[in-house]
């Protein structure tokens, strides 16, 4: 149950121990109850952080004998580890309670659909990581901020980028024009993952280099993607195989998929001008994607 005390909402937790009686002589069960309260208190954040590093505490805290705090790795680090604040100096001792202390206070996660409560020293891990950080519109000028199924429909209705749903471990042929900056998104069809198909040309009558980005935040863990990219060249002569270039790479997170640079990225394939069809502004390169699952 939850009650509402002057200082924020109390929720009350019945947990209950049963130990069962040993030896012999009768038969029977003993309980031990307990309440467990969780309270929602206003605290200044700045008794979370190390009034050194000033990051969060996290345990082992250390306390002086002049009462100042110190987290272990600024302890290690101070001369002699005495306090600098103390007239004399003073010893640093681990302190117990205060790490009971800095382990269970949490807060919750301010990213829209999340609420997950997490505990305060690992709040900025989890929001690095939280599947609905927001995303930004990856063209430049526009300042949307979503979850990415909504950054997908905002680029679709609002700035009429395609959408292409992508089943796993098929190839999807493309018809990616090779006019500066082209956008195509692609969406999983078994889970509505969406990823950005980013393209830059060199210039004119230069090559064409393609990525894919996967939409979400950088440090997201797993379901992680692979991506293979590959391009047939010009019919060959008699008797030869046909030519393909291909790139095989791990797709990269990010929130921001527009302000990523393609020389930037780790992997992505480069295209020859003669792989390209057509003239003028209206070539295209016949592009195959495959995107695969990875699950272990």
């Amino acid at each position: 149950m939850e009650l509402e005390l002057p200082n924020g909402p109390v929720k009350r937790e019945m947990v209950v121990h049963e130990a069962a009686v040993r030896g012999g002589g009768g038969g029977g069960h003993g309980g031990d109850m307990r309440m467990r309260m969780d309270v929602t208190v206003r605290i200044n954040a700045d008794m979370f952080h190390c009034p050194i590093c000033f990051r969060p505490f996290k345990p082992p805290v250390f306390q002086c004998e002049g009462g100042h705090l110190a987290c272990g790795s600024c302890v290690v680090e101070l001369p002699w580890q005495q306090c600098g604040k103390c007239e004399h100096g003073g010893d640093f001792h681990a302190c117990p309670l205060l790490d009971t202390f800095v382990s269970s206070a949490s807060v919750q996660c301010d990213h829209h659909g999340c609420g997950r409560y997490v505990t305060y020293h690992e709040a900025g891990q989890h929001r690095s990581a939280c599947p609905h950080a927001p995303c930004s519109c990856a063209l430049p000028g526009c300042g949307f901020l979503g979850p990415p199924p909504a950054l997908l429909l905002h680029l679709n209705a609002l700035h009429s980028v395609p959408v292409h749903d992508v089943p796993y471990s098929k190839a999807l042929l493309l018809q990616v024009q090779a006019s500066p900056e082209p956008r195509h998104l692609l969406r999983g069809e078994e889970d509505g993952r969406a990823f950005l198909l980013v393209t830059g040309a060199h210039g004119p009558g230069a090559a064409v280099t393609v990525s894919v980005v996967c939409i979400r935040a950088a440090a997201s863990p797993s379901p992680r993607y692979s991506v293979k990219l590959w391009a047939n060249g010009p019919p060959p002569p008699a008797n030869r195989k046909m030519d393909t270039i291909w790139a095989d790479f791990e797709a990269t997170s990010s929130t921001s998929p527009g302000t990523v640079a393609l020389e930037e990225l780790t992997s992505f394939l480069t295209v020859p001008p003669r792989y390209l069809h057509g003239a003028g502004a209206s070539k295209e390169l016949p592009l195959h994607v495959r995107i695969d699952k990875i699950t272990s």
